[in-house]
């Protein structure tokens, strides 16, 4: 009979409790974590941003917490209460650590195309910062850049140019993190790792897939949607690398320590 562990129950009470907290006293906007170059970051972040999830659906807090459900207690009686709950916790903060400097490198490189355009403001470098930097707000300013080219000495034009630019600067920065995401990959990769033949039975799936394929194909599919970096996609794909990465890691040096860990 299936049986929830005593640590999978409490992080699923404290996920689903602080998910409607959050609903009601915005939570998110001290407690998600934030770029390393942002004024709001916080150490704490890299913890707290786990336990938040995103309030427009109920979908994001569903499938982590589905997730934790069904690969957590077996992970746990194998491990123990202690060892099961460092892991969650190492894996989802390395999760974190790991966005933080890809998303250091890509708004390192925002900010300094930012201040080439601002030190030679003109339509053609306004034209290439935001195809490179911001294409889903490129494509909705087409009125403002065929005027920007037409009147390319237009002071008025060139300032307003210059705060857009910013502005996508500002709109990158201060965008948050927030999931159990990166903890539940790293679940989901020491799952693959320790019962790599179980077969697992997906909803649209026709047939059972063994672990280890299936905790390879999504690896490789948030790599690739990572470098993809699509417009319109706010998944934090390489939080969800960074849990498995750190889970990989975690696991290897459990296996080749002759100590005991707890």
């Amino acid at each position: 009979m299936f049986q929830i562990t005593p640590v999978v129950r409490n992080l699923l009470i404290a996920n689903i409790a602080i998910f409607f907290i959050d609903r009601n006293f915005d939570l998110s906007s001290q407690f998600a974590l934030r770029s390393f170059l942002s004024p709001e970051f916080r150490p704490y972040q890299y913890v707290s941003y786990m336990f938040l999830h995103s309030r427009e659906s109920f979908g994001h807090l569903f499938s982590n917490m589905f997730g934790l459900l069904i690969f957590g207690p077996l992970l746990e009686r194998v491990w123990g209460p202690k060892r099961f709950l460092f892991f969650y916790f190492f894996t989802g903060i390395g999760a974190g650590l790991l966005f933080s400097f890809i998303n250091y490198f890509e708004l390192s490189q925002i900010r300094d195309g930012l201040a080439l355009y601002l030190d030679n403001p003109n339509p053609q470098a306004f034209i290439d910062f935001l195809s490179g930097h911001a294409e889903f707000y490129y494509k909705s300013q087409t009125a403002f850049i065929n005027s920007f080219d037409a009147n390319p000495e237009n002071a008025q034009l060139i300032a307003q140019s210059k705060e857009m630019a910013r502005a996508v600067y500002e709109f990158n920065l201060n965008i948050p993190m927030v999931g159990a995401s990166g903890a539940i990959f790293g679940i989901l990769m020491a799952f693959g790792m320790l019962f790599p033949n179980t077969e697992l039975f997906l909803l649209f799936v026709p047939f059972p897939i063994k672990a280890k394929y299936f905790v390879g194909f999504y690896g490789l599919y948030s790599l690739y949607a990572g470098f993809q970096n699509a417009p319109n996609d706010n998944v934090a794909h390489f939080a969800h690398l960074g849990g498995m990465l750190f889970a990989f890691i975690l696991l290897k040096y459990w296996n080749s320590s002759r100590q005991k860990f707890f």
